[in-house]
This record gives structure tokens, C-alpha cells and sequence, in this order.
């Protein structure tokens, strides 16, 4: 049986369908807004394993190229490996689905949202989200509550629901936020420095919007009449938490107030393993229960003592910020780097200055464009002092670069005043929580150290929560175990006029206002603090670049000049970059960037072009060079393929009887133009200048 729903938002129908595709998933949604449509369709699978102690949710997401009329690229021609817009895509819908699950429901679950239709107007990344909580809330998977999702820009000041693309380039906010009908529980987004109080009136704004359709999915579930399958939580052994928790709990009590992290875990580790061998006889193959046993004690008491205590593991308040550290200019021959430490997370941050041919060429549903600003994030096994197989970026490292990119973005100077493709590489060298906010403050310090002007300094932090009923902790700077069992991550970046960028991700079903509210205002007062300490280092960019960094020329030529300069096949530009070494890039409007790093090279490579491309000017002097004669007078280039004619009576003071009397083929001498006439012929004088000269 199909059935449909409709809401309207920003004058454009949102369009929710299931039972006419892919009947044979456990759930399916058919959604569509204005002409972009997403398939949802989700299966779930029995667990492989019992004792497994996380839920295996993936998301996939991809975009089909035919979605916006398109052939894909290469030579294979068909859709490859997810690009990192569908990598983001996947991670944006995966965030606000995982803690609505029932908790110890760790059956396998996959959800496969695939862009059918691109209208290259609205971003199909919040509809997918849409159509993944659909799919999920009509299928027979234990899923509690329907989430909703919307994105909000702000034009004029004035909020928009799911602004479309030609609004977000008017728009100084980017937030998608997703949610339950009582809660926020996912946000991400960028700004250009808005403030805290607005940023909280445009997550307002967006509830008001997901409750409607959150309206829309339920109404959907009413007319199917779903039915959830009974979820039974896997027991333990009898005696197995009493036995265990009497063993554990006070010394995982006294484990918890152990200030160093590897310290700590090592001591959780022992604990562990001594509890599993010394009920190895009276429960047998139970090591993985032990162990999910132990890691709920060392939870419970974590938690406890920071809302009871207020104390946390590593001794500081719920406000303090780890102590900072940050140096600059460490790599010789990086344009700009930087080592940005807080506790022990730790971030060695290298900026790298291009050309425009160093930018990126990016070819999607939106159509081809290009970057010339990158930030790559890396996260080596040995910052956690873990052994795993060493491989390519993987989805949170995409995720985390692409944060700390939208941090930094809006503090980028424009083209116009900084024509330079920008790469940060930043590589965690040590982590216990929030390494992509050491990223975003090691990426200003490496910025001002390699001479970029930015715009002004941008600083970030990560806030978390511990949240029992209606007790509630906000933490500043949180550690990696307060992020792994405390209940929220919000890193929020910015300047000292406002945010920049922020992302929010629960474990619990949704968080409130006021506490958003608390962790905004705490997280401004940390980042105020962390841009005081980066100062201290570096305050504004460096007035010079590094000698090793490319300097780059601009010139203006005429475009019908643009094919003198490049010659048949290439051949003139490939000489001129053979001889000076230098990069050349033209643009079609005639724009011309020369790139160099030896400034000399540079200038050389400017005068060729200037030479191939100047046009000659009435008064002017030039070096000119005899191409022809005739009884009437001597035609001389004065520029490369430019004659002028020196007539017999410009060629001396006095009479000239004949022209060879005076010069002959090949001879050179300089020569003025005298005057242009309107079929551009030139006329010149050898005599004038022989005057000036004094001659």
C-alpha cells in the first residue's frame, strides 16, 4: 500500500512516500523536495555476536550521477569510491540515528540512502536524513522516536527553513540541525561570526520546523499501522554483576583518580584482566561480558564523581582549560607551521602557499568548481598509542578536517587580496580529546606564521555533559573518556567577535535549550582563554612570507592577446617558462598569475609577457630593428610582429638622398612613435630621437 505525506517548507512541498519502492527492506522511504529526490531503504540483521558491545549502524550514502543528467568521469564510468561529499553526507545522517536505538541493541543495521534526483537547488544531505528516519520508523527495527531534519540560513536577518543554494550565498549562517520532537540532538553548521544569542534563536527556529516534520512521519506510521519487533536486552549470568562489581568498584574508584591518561587506562586494563582470570572456572567464556561489566562501573563512577564531586579525572574544575602550549616556524622549509599543545592532546599543523593550478578541482551533483583552501587532518594510531593497520583517511578524519576547514574558512582573505591556494595539513601527534580544535587553533597559528592575512584569529573548544535525570554538569575542554561516557560533544570554534563554526553530537536522546544555552556561554569564556594563550605566540600574521614560499605576479593583457602569448600549441608560454622557471596560469578573461619563487624569475617572466603583449603608445621610445626599406622609407619592428614605417624624411637633420644611405636591413637603432593612425598604421621617427638624444 503507498501512502504520502506532505509539509511545506520555505514554499517548497517536502514530499514523504513508502510502499512503491524497495518492499522487500525492512523500511523504505520515497522523499522528495522541490525536484531533488532521496531513496531510504534500511535492513536489519540478527547479531552475529552476543556479547558485541557497540551497535554496528552503517550509513551509506551516495549520489548517482545521473541524479543531475550527468555521465561520471574517468575511464570506468560508472560511480566509484564515495567521495567526500558523500562521506560527510553519511556521517551527517549517522550522528542523530545511533542514540535513539534502544540501549544494548546491537543487532546489525544498514541504511542506504541513495540521491536519485539532484535539482542543483536544494542540498540533497538534510533530505536524506529525512529519509533515513522514515525508512527506520516505518520498518520493523526497534527505533524509539521518529528525528527530524532541517538546514537554516539567515538572510537579512531573517531565518530560513532549508534555505536553497542561491539563499545560503546571501546567507550568513549554514546549520543543519536534526532532533526528536522534544530535544535537539545533532547540530552542525558554519557561520560568518554570529553570536551565541543567535545562534540559539536559529536552533529555536529549526525545532519548530523538525517538529512538523517529525508530524508528517508519525502521521505516516499511524495509516501503516507499524509494528516494532520486542527488543530483549541479552542477559547475564546470574551472580556475574554482583560478583564482578564487588571485585571492581572500588578500585576502579581509585582508578578513576588517576590524573594520567595511559596511567589510567593501564590501570582499568589490570583490573580487568585479574577480575576474567579469576572467574575464569565459575564463568567460562564470559570475558566479553566481564569487560562490558567493568567499563558500566568505571562509567557509573566517572560520572558520579563528577556530579556529586564535582571532580573530574584529570583534578581540573568543570571550567578550566588544560594547560596550553604553542610554538611556531619548527619545520624549515613549510611556508608556516606550528605545534599547538593542550594536556595531552597535541596537534603539528604545516601551511603550504600555491598557485591557482594548486587548486582543487571538486566535480559533483552541483556541477564543477574549485578550492583554493584545504585543510587535511590525519590521526596516526600512535597518538593514542594504539598498533592498527595503517591506511588511507577514513570517515572521522574526513569529518574532523572538514570541521576545522569550515572553522577557519571565513577568517581566509579573498582571492583579490591573496591570490594563493591554501593547504593546511594538520597531524595529531597525541590525543586525549579534542584534537580537531588543537587542529583549528594550530591551523591560525600556522596561518599568521606563514604570513596569511587572515581576517582575525580563530580559537576552538569542545564542551561536553554528564546528565542524570535532571542533574546536569556542563564541562569545559573535555577529556577522550569524558567524550567516550559523558553524554555530549559540542565543539564550537570562533573569533573574538563570534562563531564560526560548531558541531554537536548526543549520546542521550536530545539535550534542552537552557543547557545549550549554559554550554554556548562556557564554550565563548574557554575560547576567549585559548585565544589569549595563542597570542601569546603569534598575534597577527607576519608582515613578509617565507623565502621558500611561491611569489606570485598579476598582469592584465587584452584577451584577443591571450593566444600571442601562448603561441601555436603552447609553443611561446612553454619557452618563457622553460627560460625563467617560472609558473604561468591565464585566465580566459585575461588575467595572468606568474608564480615564482626566485622574485627575479618572476619579473623576468612578466617582461616576456609584457613584451609579446604591449601595444604601442604615440611618444614612446623604442629599441627597433630595420625589417624592410623602400625608396620612400624604412620599415622597423618596434615590438615582436609590430612595424612601424620611418619615412625617408624621419630618418635624419638633414636631406637624405637615399634610405640605404642611412640604414640598411637588420640594422637597430631606437625610433619614436610620432603617430597612429585610425587603420593603425604607425608612423615613426629616427630624427627625433636622435634630437633628444643630442645627437
Amino acid at each position: 500500500m503507498v501512502e504520502r505525506v506532505e509539509v511545506v517548507i520555505n514554499d517548497t512541498v517536502l514530499s514523504i512516500e513508502t510502499g512503491r519502492v524497495a518492499k522487500q527492506a525492512n523500511g523504505s522511504a520515497w522523499v522528495r523536495f522541490g525536484d531533488t529526490v532521496v531513496l531510504g531503504a534500511v535492513v536489519g540483521a540478527d547479531p552475529r555476536d552476543e556479547d558485541q558491545d557497540f551497535l554496528p549502524l552503517q550509513i551509506d550514502y551516495r549520489e548517482k550521477a545521473y541524479a543531475a543528467g550527468k555521465i561520471p568521469g574517468g575511464y570506468i564510468k560508472r560511480e566509484g569510491r564515495p567521495s567526500e561529499k558523500e562521506i560527510l553526507s553519511a556521517r551527517l545522517t549517522d550522528r542523530p540515528l545511533r542514540p535513539l536505538f534502544p540501549d544494548k541493541y546491537n543487532n546489525e543495521v544498514q541504511v542506504h540512502l541513495t540521491v536519485l534526483s539532484a535539482d542543483q537547488q536544494n542540498d540533497p544531505d538534510v533530505i536524506g536524513i529525512v529519509a533515513a528516519s522514515t525508512a527506520l520508523s516505518v520498518s520493523d527495527i526497534p527505533f524509539e522516536s521518529p528525528v527530524g531534519a532541517v538546514r537554516v540560513g539567515r538572510v537579512d536577518g531573517k531565518f530560513i527553513a532549508n534555505p536553497n543554494y542561491t539563499q545560503l550565498e546571501e546567507s550568513d549562517l549554514n546549520m543543519i540541525v536534526a532532533g526528536t520532537r522534544d530535544f535537539i540532538n545533532m547540530v552542525e553548521g558554519g557561520t560568518r561570526e554570529i553570536n551565541e544569542d543567535d545562534i540559539l534563536e536559529g536552533l529555536k527556529f529549526a525545532h519548530q520546523e523538525i517538529i512538523r516534520v517529525i508530524d508528517a512521519i508519525d502521521e505516516l506510521k499511524k495509516r501503516l499501522n507499524v509494528q516494532k519487533k520486542d527488543f530483549v536486552p541479552p542477559e547475564m549470568p546470574d551472580g556475574l554483576e554482583e560478583e564482578v562489581g564487588k571485585r571492581a568498584t572500588d578500585r576502579i574508584h581509585e582508578a578513576n583518580r588517576i590524573q594520567d591518561k595511559n596511567e589510567h587506562n593501564e590501570a582499568i586494563e589490570a583490573i580487568k584482566n585479574e577480575i576474567i582470570e579469576a572467574l575464569e572456572e565459575e564463568y567460562p567464556e564470559c570475558e566479553a561480558k566481564i569487560s562490558a561489566i567493568v567499563k558500566e562501573i568505571e562509567k557509573t563512577d566517572m560520572r558520579r564523581m563528577i556530579l556529586e564531586e564535582g571532580k573530574r579525572m584529570d583534578g581540573r574544575s568543570m571550567d578550566d582549560v588544560r594547560p596550553i602550549t604553542c610554538d611556531i616556524n619548527l619545520l624549515p622549509r613549510a611556508h608556516g607551521s606550528s605545534l599547538f599543545t593542550r594536556g595531552q592532546t597535541q596537534a603539528l599543523v604545516a601551511a603550504t602557499l600555491g598557485t591557482k593550478m594548486d587548486e582543487q578541482r571538486i566535480d559533483d551533483l552541483e556541477g564543477e568548481s574549485f578550492k583554493s583552501f584545504m585543510l587535511h587532518y590525519n590521526f596516526p594510531s600512535y597518538c593514542v598509542g594504539e598498533v592498527r593497520p595503517i591506511r588511507g583517511p577514513g570517515r572521522r578524519e574526513i569529518g574532523h578536517g572538514a570541521l576545522a576547514e569550515r572553522a577557519l574558512e571565513p577568517i581566509i582573505p579573498s582571492e583579490d587580496n591573496f591570490p594563493y591556494t591554501i593547504r593546511l595539513v594538520s597531524d595529531v601527534l597525541e590525543s586525549n580529546g579534542s584534537s580537531s580544535m588543537a587542529t583549528v587553533c594550530g591551523g591560525t597559528l600556522s596561518l599568521m606564521d606563514a604570513g596569511v592575512p587572515i581576517k582575525s584569529p580563530v580559537a576552538g573548544i569542545a564542551m561536553g555533559l554528564i546528565k542524570e535525570e535532571d542533574q546536569y554538569k556542563v564541562l569545559t575542554d573535555i577529556l577522550g573518556v569524558e567524550d567516550h561516557l559523558g553524554d555530549m560533544d559540542f565543539k564550537v570554534t570562533g573569533t573574538r567577535e563570534g562563531i564560526t563554526a560548531f558541531q554537536m553530537d548526543v549520546k542521550i536522546a536530545g539535550i534542552t535549550f537552557d543547557i545549550m544555552k549554559v554550554a554556548l556561554e562556557k564554550a565563548k569564556q574557554a575560547r576567549l582563554h585559548v585565544l589569549g594563550e595563542m597570542e601569546k605566540a603569534i598575534s597577527e600574521p607576519r608582515s613578509e612570507l617565507s623565502q621558500y614560499a611561491p611569489r606570485i605576479i598579476f598582469l592584465k593583457i587584452k584577451q584577443d592577446k591571450i593566444g600571442e602569448v601562448i603561441g601555436p600549441g603552447g609553443k611561446m608560454i612553454r619557452s618563457i617558462i622553460e627560460e625563467t622557471g617560472a609558473k604561468i596560469d591565464i585566465e580566459d578573461d585575461g588575467t595572468v598569475l606568474i608564480a615564482s619563487v626566485d622574485q627575479a624569475a618572476g619579473e623576468a617572466a612578466k617582461a616576456r609577457i609584457e613584451k609579446i603583449t604591449e601595444e604601442p603608445e604615440v611618444g614612446k621610445i623604442y629599441d627597433g630593428e630595420v625589417r624592410g626599406t623602400t625608396s620612400f622609407g624604412a620599415f622597423v619592428e618596434i615590438l615582436p610582429g609590430i612595424d612601424g614605417l620611418v619615412h625617408i624624411s624621419e630618418l635624419a637633420n638633414h636631406r637624405v638622398g637615399k634610405v640605404e644611405d642611412v640604414c640598411r636591413v637588420g640594422d637597430k637603432f631606437p625610433v619614436k612613435v610620432i603617430a597612429i593612425d585610425p587603420a593603425g598604421k604607425i608612423k615613426l621617427s629616427k630624427k627625433q630621437v636622435d634630437a633628444e638624444a643630442g645627437d
